[in-house]
C-alpha cells in the first residue's frame, strides 16, 4: 500500500533541462587524450615550409615541375649508356649457390624465352641481343671459385642468383652472398633450376615459398623467385633485365671501370723477364676514362696508359629479304685520348729530397743505455739533466733544529761553534765520512743492516739479502705461473698481462716503453720513437685535410675522359710478360686473346695519388659466430675497392682521443669492433672492405686453424674463406697505436699504509728504473713506489686509503689483492703486398716472420 503522506513534487512539464557546460579552452589532458594515437596532418592547401609560405601558387607548381624533370634527365642519364645501336651492353653475371646448379645451362634456358634457336653452350662472357626491347646483354657464367665471383659481380649491373630445389646452399653459398653483399652489389634477381623434379606439382609452390624465405634473409627487397623451367617466368626476367635501371655500387660510380673482353699480348718478347705493351678492351663504363690516370688491372697492379683508342664494332645491316650480311665498316684506329705531362707516376713513396729538407732540424733521440728513469708523458725522472745533487751540509751551531736550520745562510754560520776544528772532506756525493769511533757497532745482537734506507718494520722483517730466500721465492713464481692460462684465454681473463723472466732486466727489455699519467689527454712524445720508426715512414703520404683533398680528387672525375658506353682499346706500359703465364694457369682455354669462364679481368681507373702508400685504417667488425678469436698480424687477404692485399693488420681501439693515441689489441675476439691497419695504397671515400683468411697451400686446414669448421665438400682447397667485413677511414700516419703491457705483483706484508711487493721486478736497479710509474690494484687504488727493499726487487709501495686486512675487505689493499704498473710502447703498421697470382704460395713465408715490433725494423721498399 503506499503510504498516507507523499513527498510533493511538481509536474514534469516544469523541468527545464539546461544545456551542459562547454569551455572555448580545454585542457592539455583532455586535447592529449583525444588526439591519442592519431597523426596530426597539415589541411590541404597549407604551406609547410617558410620558404613556401611567400611562394605563390605558380612558383610551387614550376617548382615541382623543375623536379620532375631533374628526376626525369637522370633517369635518362643514367640508361643512355645502354642506348642505341653501339650502345654498352647490360652485364648479368649468373652466380650458382648450389653444387647441381650449371650457369651456362642456366644463361641457354633465359636465352631460348627470347630466341627458340638458343641452344649453343657456350663458356665464357656472351653477348645477347633483345630484339624485342632493343637491348644488348652480356651474360657472364661463373663457378664456385671465390675470387672469380667477386671480380664479376663488382661490374655486374644485375646478378642472377642460382638456387636449388633439392640441395641446399651450404657454407660455401652463404660465403659467396656474403662476400658480394659486402663488397657491394646492383640489381639482385634469385632463380630456382630444375624445378621440375620436385614432384609432385603442388609441392613446388612450398619449395619457391621456402626458397624466398631463405634469400629474404640477405636481400629483403626480393618479392619473388622465378623458375628457369618456366618460359613465361624467364620471359619477365628478360623483361627486368632490359628495362630496369641498374642501382650501381657508390664506390664504383665514382670512377671508370669496364668489363675486359679481349687481351691482347704482344707477339715479341718470350722472355717471361721482359716488359712489354698489352692491350685491352672492352666498354667504358661509370665516369669518363682519363689517360692520364693509372688503371689497376685485375690483381694484376697499376699501370700506365700510353694511349686509348677507338674499338667500335662494326654494324649488320639488312640487303634483302631473308639474307643478312655483315658489312665490315672501315674503322680505323681512332685515338681518342693520350697522357700529357700530367699523368700520374708509380712512385708509391715521397721522393727522399723532399723528406730529407728538415733531417738536420729534427732533435736527435737519447740513446736508451744513457737513460737512468723511465719516460712518464714527457718527462724523464732521474736522468742527469734532472738529477740535482743535495746541497753539501751546513756548519750549523750544535742543538740547532731542521726548522731553525732553514734561517742560517751558506755564509752567517756560527764560527764559534766551529771551535778551530778544520771542515770535514766531503766526498764526491755530498756524504761527510764518519769517523772510526762514531761507526756503529757490530757486536750487538742485531743484524746487519741492508741496502735499503731504513724503514719503520722490524729489524727481522728486512732480511731480504737471505740466500735461503732466493730458491724459495723461485718456487713460489713457477706455481703461480703454471696456474695461469695461455693464449687467447689468457688475454681475455688477464688482458695485457706479461711475466718476466727473473734472470731478465725489465729496464733493457723494456726499453721502449713509457708511462702515461693519462691514456687520452697525456702528450706522447714523438722524439722518442724515432730509432724504432721503420725504413721510409716518412716517406708516406700524409693527407692534412682530407675531405677537401678527397672532394678534389673525385670532383676531378667528373669531366673530361672518353665518355661511358664507347667501346676502347687501352694500351697499357710495360706490362711483365711474366703475368701471361700465370693468367693461362687459371683458364681451360690456352688462348692468347680471350679470356675464359674461370677468369674474370677487370680494369679500374685509379683517382689521383691512389697509387701513393699511406696508413690505412679500417673498421673490422667480427661475426660472433666464430669459434676463436684472431690475433694481430694475423695473415688475411684484404679487398679494398678493386684491389686486394696480403696484409697483417694490427688491431686497435676505435673512436677518437684528444692526443690521437689509440690501445693496441693483441686479439679481435668474436663480436667485437676495432681498428685495421697496416701500409697500402691510399683509396678515396668510404669504400666496402672484405677480410679473408688464406689456408696454407702445402697442408691442408688443421682443426686447430681458423678455418677448421670448413668442410672439403663444401669449399674448394685453398680458397679464401671469408672472416669480417668493414669500412675505411681517413688515412693517418700520425695515429698512434700504443701497447699496453702491465706488471703485476702480489703484496708480501702490509703495515698501516705501506705496502711490501714482490715478484713484480727482481732486482734493485730495475725497481729505481720504473720507481716513477704509478701503481694500481685491481679494485682501484692507486699508489706509488716509495723505495727499494734488498737484491731481489722487493719494494715498498704507498697506496692512497689506506691498506685492507688479509682479506682485503673495506676496499683497501688486501693479500689477495695484486698490483700492478702499466706501460706502454708505440708499435708501427707492417706494409701490405698486392695479392696476386703465385701469391698464395708465399702465406707460410710472411707468417713464419717474427714479431718485429721488439726493436725490429719493417722495410717498405719501392
Amino acid at each position: 500500500m503506499p503510504s498516507a503522506t507523499e513527498a510533493h513534487h511538481h509536474r514534469s512539464s516544469t523541468k527545464i533541462a539546461h544545456k551542459p557546460f562547454k569551455s572555448r579552452h580545454a585542457t592539455k589532458g583532455f586535447i592529449k587524450e583525444l588526439t591519442k594515437g592519431k597523426i596530426e596532418r597539415h589541411e590541404k592547401g597549407s604551406r609547410k615550409t617558410p620558404h613556401q609560405q611567400v611562394m605563390s601558387k605558380l612558383d610551387r607548381r614550376n617548382q615541382a615541375k623543375q623536379l620532375r624533370q631533374i628526376k626525369h634527365q637522370q633517369n635518362v642519364r643514367s640508361t643512355s649508356v645502354f642506348a642505341g645501336q653501339n650502345g654498352a651492353p647490360r652485364i648479368v653475371v649468373v652466380v650458382p649457390l648450389c653444387a647441381d646448379c650449371d650457369a651456362t645451362i642456366a644463361i641457354r634456358q633465359l636465352s631460348r624465352s627470347e630466341d627458340e634457336h638458343a641452344d649453343m653452350l657456350v663458356e665464357g662472357p656472351r653477348r645477347v641481343n633483345v630484339e624485342r626491347f632493343k637491348q644488348t646483354l652480356q651474360y657472364v657464367p661463373v663457378g664456385n671459385d671465390m675470387v672469380s665471383v667477386m671480380n664479376a659481380c663488382s661490374v655486374a649491373d644485375f646478378v642472377i642468383l642460382l638456387l636449388s630445389p633439392e640441395q641446399e646452399a651450404g657454407e660455401h653459398g652463404e660465403q659467396l652472398i656474403r662476400a658480394i653483399e659486402g663488397q657491394g652489389i646492383s640489381n639482385v634477381l634469385t632463380m630456382v633450376q630444375n624445378l621440375h623434379i620436385v614432384q609432385p606439382q603442388k609441392k613446388q609452390s612450398h619449395v619457391v615459398a621456402s626458397l624466398k624465405s631463405y634469400i629474404n634473409h640477405f636481400f629483403p627487397d626480393q618479392d619473388k623467385v622465378s623458375s628457369l623451367d618456366s618460359d613465361r617466368e624467364c620471359a619477365n626476367v628478360i623483361r627486368s633485365l632490359c628495362t630496369t635501371t641498374p642501382k650501381g655500387v657508390v664506390w664504383r660510380e665514382d670512377r671508370s671501370w669496364m668489363l675486359v673482353e679481349n687481351v691482347k699480348w704482344p707477339e715479341t718478347g718470350d722472355m717471361v723477364e721482359d716488359d712489354g705493351a698489352v692491350v685491352l678492351t672492352g666498354v667504358v663504363r661509370g665516369k669518363g676514362l682519363k689517360a692520364d690516370r693509372l688503371v689497376q688491372v685485375g690483381d694484376w697492379g697499376h699501370f700506365q696508359i700510353e694511349k686509348i683508342t677507338d674499338a667500335t664494332l662494326p654494324t649488320a645491316k639488312k640487303r634483302k629479304a631473308d639474307e643478312m650480311s655483315m658489312e665490315a665498316e672501315v674503322i680505323g684506329a681512332k685515338v681518342l685520348e693520350t697522357p700529357d705531362e700530367d699523368q700520374d707516376d708509380l712512385d708509391e713513396l715521397a721522393p727522399y729530397h723532399e723528406t730529407m729538407e728538415d733531417a738536420e732540424e729534427m732533435p736527435m733521440s737519447e740513446a736508451p743505455s744513457e737513460r737512468k728513469g723511465v719516460l712518464l708523458d714527457d718527462h724523464h725522472y732521474y736522468s742527469d739533466e734532472n738529477n740535482i745533487m743535495p746541497p753539501p751540509p751546513k756548519k750549523l751551531p750544535k742543538g740547532t733544529s731542521s726548522y731553525q736550520a732553514a734561517w742560517f745562510l751558506d755564509d752567517m754560520s756560527n764560527d764559534d761553534s766551529s771551535d778551530g776544528e778544520e771542515e770535514p772532506p766531503i766526498d764526491e756525493e755530498g756524504d761527510i765520512p764518519m769517523d772510526p769511533q762514531d761507526e756503529p757497532s757490530t757486536t750487538n745482537n742485531q743484524p746487519d743492516p741492508t741496502e735499503a734506507t731504513p724503514s719503520e718494520y722490524p729489524a727481522e722483517s728486512e732480511a731480504f739479502n737471505d740466500p735461503s730466500l732466493a730458491d724459495d721465492d723461485a718456487r713460489e713464481l713457477e706455481a703461480y705461473r703454471a696456474s695461469r692460462k695461455t693464449t687467447a684465454a689468457e688475454d681475455r681473463e688477464f688482458p695485457d698481462e706479461i711475466e718476466l723472466h727473473p734472470s731478465v732486466l725489465a729496464r733493457e727489455r723494456l726499453a721502449r716503453y713509457r708511462g702515461l699519467r693519462s691514456f687520452k689527454t697525456s702528450t706522447w712524445d714523438t722524439s722518442y720513437d724515432k730509432p724504432y720508426e721503420p725504413t721510409d715512414y716518412d716517406r708516406l703520404l700524409t693527407i692534412p685535410d682530407y675531405r677537401a683533398a678527397r672532394k678534389s680528387a673525385v670532383r676531378e672525375a667528373l669531366v673530361g675522359g672518353v665518355p661511358p658506353g664507347t667501346r676502347i682499346n687501352i694500351h697499357l706500359r710495360n706490362v711483365p710478360l711474366s703475368l701471361r703465364s700465370h693468367t693461362h694457369t687459371h683458364t681451360h682455354t690456352h688462348t692468347h686473346n680471350n679470356t675464359s669462364q674461370n677468369e674474370i679481368l677487370t680494369a679500374t681507373s685509379l683517382l689521383r695519388h691512389e697509387q701513393k702508400r699511406s696508413v690505412i685504417h679500417c673498421t673490422i667488425t667480427l661475426p660472433s659466430s666464430l669459434p676463436e678469436p684472431i690475433p694481430s698480424k694475423t695473415t688475411l687477404m684484404v679487398q679494398i675497392g678493386a684491389r686486394r692485399f696480403l696484409a697483417n693488420p694490427l688491431f686497435s681501439q676505435t673512436g677518437n682521443t684528444p692526443n690521437d693515441v689509440h690501445k693496441y689489441l693483441r686479439f679481435l675476439h668474436p663480436g667485437q669492433t676495432a681498428v685495421a691497419s697496416f701500409i697500402a695504397p691510399v683509396t678515396w671515400g668510404s669504400v666496402p672492405v672484405l677480410y679473408f683468411t688464406l689456408p696454407s697451400p702445402s697442408s691442408p686446414p688443421s682443426p686447430d686453424s681458423l678455418t677448421s669448421h670448413q668442410q672439403p665438400h663444401q669449399q674448394p682447397p685453398h680458397q679464401p674463406h671469408h672472416l669480417a667485413t668493414g669500412t675505411t677511414l681517413p688515412p693517418s700516419p700520425p695515429r698512434i697505436l700504443s701497447k699496453r703491457i702491465i706488471l703485476t705483483g702480489t703484496p708480501y706484508k702490509i703495515h698501516r699504509n705501506t705496502v711490501t711487493v714482490r715478484h713484480m721486478f727482481f732486482n734493485a736497479a730495475d725497481v729505481a728504473y720504473f720507481s716513477g710509474l704509478r701503481l694500481f690494484t685491481k679494485r682501484g687504488r692507486r699508489g706509488v713506489i716509495r723505495e727499494s727493499l734488498g737484491t731481489h726487487g722487493y719494494f715498498k709501495a704507498g697506496f692512497e686509503g689506506g691498506a685492507g686486512g688479509g682479506g682485503g675487505g673495506g676496499g683497501g689493499v688486501g693479500m689477495l689483492d695484486s698490483v700492478g704498473v702499466e706501460m706502454w710502447k708505440r708499435v708501427w703498421p707492417r706494409v701490405a703486398r698486392l695479392w696476386g697470382a703465385g701469391v698464395a704460395g708465399e702465406v707460410e713465408e710472411v707468417e713464419g716472420r717474427g714479431d718485429g715490433d721488439e726493436g725490429g725494423e719493417v722495410v717498405m721498399g719501392e
